[in-house]
């Protein structure tokens, strides 16, 4: 009877202390769940790598920032009031007022440009070499103008570029071409305008000024993005470009234009191009992805 007990008491110590060694520590669980915040879990970064790209901003003769010092924007203290992340959607959010403009321009900007070469704007590419962008954005927040309607704000771009050579050629002082794609934010709609040439028989001299080309009438996608977040993927080709919202919805230009606009060299921009001087006006746009291939 007593060597029962016995057993019996031993096999309950055993199971207890089987049952106490599964049940890990408080103090183990406490250190294994305070590793600090998790990307992705407790803030979203923009998935958008920068080694290729400068910003210009609307402030100084404009200012632009330029790689490898662009990298680090998030410690940049001229960068922090126009470009900067929103940790809780994941987007990088271009933010733009009237002031500063370019030479060529007279609307201010906080607007990426491509650079192939980082630091240089002299590499370039041209429409039989190809490229591809694509982003997905949003507008959430812009000013209206006395009319209650919102401003107009360009996302995307691409601009032409005259070589070297081009430019001494027709005797121009820089390398400024059209561009000969914008894409705009209008009343929560986007609209895409693209360069026609004036005259179809100019001669390769000609075509190379900017005052042979004009805009075209524009086209709007059906679909309504409002102050949502959207897809845009633009495709250059040879003789060919194509603008694809939402990977549902495209427009194909694949005319006489395109292919006259195969002399220029090219390059992408995108971001917060606020289309107004109008006191008062600023716009904000997000990223939250951008990708660029050639």
């Amino acid at each position: 009877m007593i060597k029962r007990i016995f057993q019996m008491t031993f096999i309950l110590v055993l199971l207890i202390s089987c049952s106490v060694s599964e049940t890990p520590p408080i103090e183990m669980e406490e250190e294994e769940n305070n590793n600090g915040p998790v990307e992705g879990i407790d803030y979203f970064l923009p998935n958008i790598d920068l080694n290729n790209w400068k910003v210009t901003l609307p402030i100084g003769n404009p200012t632009e920032v330029e790689p490898p010092e662009i990298l680090n924007y998030a410690k940049i203290d001229i960068l922090k009031e126009f470009m900067y992340n929103d940790s809780i959607d994941g987007s990088l959010v271009f933010y733009t007022y009237p002031g500063a403009s370019t030479r060529n321009s007279s609307y201010s900007r906080t607007e990426l440009r491509e650079q192939m070469t980082p630091g240089s704007n002299s590499t370039n590419w041209t429409f039989a070499q190809g490229g591809i962008m694509k982003g997905t954005l949003s507008v959430p927040e812009i000013s209206k103008d006395k009319d209650d309607k919102f401003h107009r704000v360009i996302i995307m771009q691409i601009h032409g570029r005259l070589t070297n050579a081009q430019r001494d050629l027709i005797g121009e002082d820089d390398n400024n071409a059209p561009p000969v794609l914008k894409i705009y934010w209008v009343n929560g709609r986007v609209r895409v305008k693209t360069k026609e040439l004036k005259n179809l028989n100019a001669s390769a001299i000609e075509i190379l000024h900017t005052n042979a080309w004009t805009d075209d009438d524009g086209f709007y996608f059906t679909e309504e993005v409002g102050h949502d977040k959207f897809t845009l993927e633009v495709k250059a080709s040879d003789g060919r470009l194509e603008v694809i919202l939402n990977d549902s919805e495209s427009i194909v230009y694949d005319d006489i234009h395109m292919e006259k606009w195969g002399v220029f060299e090219n390059y992408f921009k995108a971001g917060n191009y606020l289309v107004t001087t109008d006191e008062g006006a600023f716009s904000k746009v997000k990223y939250y992805d951008l990708e660029v291939s050639h």
